[in-house]
């Protein structure tokens, strides 16, 4: 067996579920870092404001407690008190233990060598179960593996329409029950004729969309212990609302105790979680999160990553998770295309309504911002401007173009601009700034990447 690590997936929605609970620990650290001298009575202090904090968050309490006393016996060694920089190494305590605390190392998922690798899922109705199934299979599938969803709750046959309406939009394979013939007892029958399927015709992973309930009872649990012991699954992922804070991780230690789990994926993590699930439930179960849900579309699945959530909890931001992004959204053709365009001069508003749109792959301006080191002040240096709101203004009034006036910019005269206008819900004078933008962006960007580029940007800065 090898571990995947998958790398692709939308990093960004995670900030609003931490942004409280990194705001608050920016500013007790930013004391610390200004202290010349660290006792243990200010350490003592700034740990109150930190347990606190993670309180707030739904953290479990004991996790707390341990959490902060770990934290204290490392910050008040005397090779920490005696620093030159103790502030920042209280710091580098801080992110070593939120670090662990939420499994140390990215957790992937364990690729059988001689496939198909089986992939229980299990949970309750209303976790978004049957919607991350889709979504790891689009994951793999981005990887070049070849991927059979598997519709394995007969008692509720919406769930096998909503999987195989998925595997149509995705263009994946799904295996699912005769509806006229279902009954309760063929939920191993459909799963062992899935992996059977699975192993036959070659796929590399098979996704077991298990039936959910509304609460955890003995017909739920006993099903899916059979389904587990008939089909032998690699991984059986528990996918838990992150909503829930405190309830998800009671509820993964009792489907851990009664099926046996290799991991979580927490749903709903865009959305106003506190984040005590996905620092807790490591601690607390011995399990992994291994995904988070970030979003209801199916690429919104990110891998989850205990180091770099340490990091933007703590507000260094997330830079490599950005970089996979950029990777993920212009290709090395599209950047060399661009430069070479920039370099002849020949950049249009074409060209800038292509950069437009790839931008907004990366996520919003906000999104973006909370994975840079110090994203939380940017963000609220730009609070009110809605610079998302100005770059739909901009793609419509470029849209509002036609081919040959997005080809030179030189043929919008007067009357033009008032059609452009007219047809994008703007003004002369707006249309007229869109031109200037476009012309001082076509020269900041061929003076970084022409001859002599520093020099020419710094003069341009200062003209500016």
């Amino acid at each position: 067996m090898n571990e995947w690590v998958g790398s692709c997936g939308k990093t960004v929605e995670t900030d609003a579920m931490l942004d409280a609970l990194s705001t608050k620990f920016e500013q007790i650290l930013k004391k610390l870092r200004g202290q010349g001298v660290l006792t243990e009575q200010n350490v003592t202090e700034a740990l109150k404001d930190v347990r606190l904090a993670l309180l707030e968050a739904d953290v479990n309490f004991k996790i707390v407690k341990d959490f902060v006393e770990r934290v204290r016996l490392k910050a008040i060694g005397q090779d920490v008190l005696k620093s030159l920089t103790p502030g920042h190494q209280v710091v580098k305590i801080v992110w070593e233990e939120l670090r662990d605390m939420m499994g140390g190392e990215r957790a992937g998922l364990a690729l059988q060598s001689a496939p198909p690798t089986v992939v229980m899922m299990v949970g309750l109705q209303g976790a978004g179960k049957t919607t991350t199934c889709g979504k790891l299979a689009r994951l793999f599938k981005s990887q070049g593996k070849r991927v059979l969803l598997v519709a394995a709750d007969p008692r509720r046959p919406a769930a096998g329409d909503q999987l195989s309406a998925l595997g149509r939009d995705l263009g994946i394979d799904v295996h699912r029950f005769d509806q006229a013939q279902a009954t309760q007892a063929d939920v191993v029958q459909i799963c062992r004729a899935g992996v059977t399927r699975g192993r036959e015709q070659g796929f590399d992973l098979v996704v077991l969309d298990t039936g959910g309930r509304l609460h955890i009872d003995e017909e739920l649990m006993g099903e899916l212990a059979a389904v587990k012991q008939a089909v032998s699954p690699q991984e059986v992922l528990l996918v838990a609302d992150a909503m829930t804070g405190q309830d998800a991780v009671t509820m993964a230690g009792q489907f851990d105790q009664r099926v046996g789990l290799t991991g979580m994926i927490l749903t709903k993590v865009e959305g106003d979680a506190r984040g005590g699930a996905v620092l807790s439930i490591r601690a607390v179960t011995g399990k992994p999160v291994k995904f988070l849900g970030v979003g209801e579309k199916l690429d919104a699945l990110e891998p989850f990553h205990p180091d770099r959530m340490a990091s933007r909890i703590l507000g260094m931001g997330d830079v490599l998770s950005l970089i996979e992004k950029a990777q993920e959204a212009f290709t090395v053709e599209q950047v060399e295309q661009a430069q070479q365009r920039l370099t002849a001069n020949t950049f249009t508003f074409e060209d800038f309504r292509a950069q437009i749109g790839q931008m907004n792959r990366l996520g919003s301006l906000d999104q973006i911002l909370g994975l840079l080191p110090g994203g939380q002040q940017l963000r609220s240096a730009i609070e009110g401007d809605k610079p998302e709101r100005e770059m739909k203004r901009v793609a419509a009034m470029i849209d509002s173009m036609t081919a040959r006036e997005r080809r030179d910019h030189t043929m919008l005269n007067g009357s033009r601009k008032k059609r452009i206008a007219r047809g994008s819900g703007t003004s002369v004078q707006d249309v007229n700034r869109l031109i200037k933008q476009f012309l001082s962006a076509k020269k900041l960007a061929k003076a970084m990447t022409g001859a002599g580029g520093r020099r020419q940007l710094a003069q341009l800065m200062r003209s500016m």
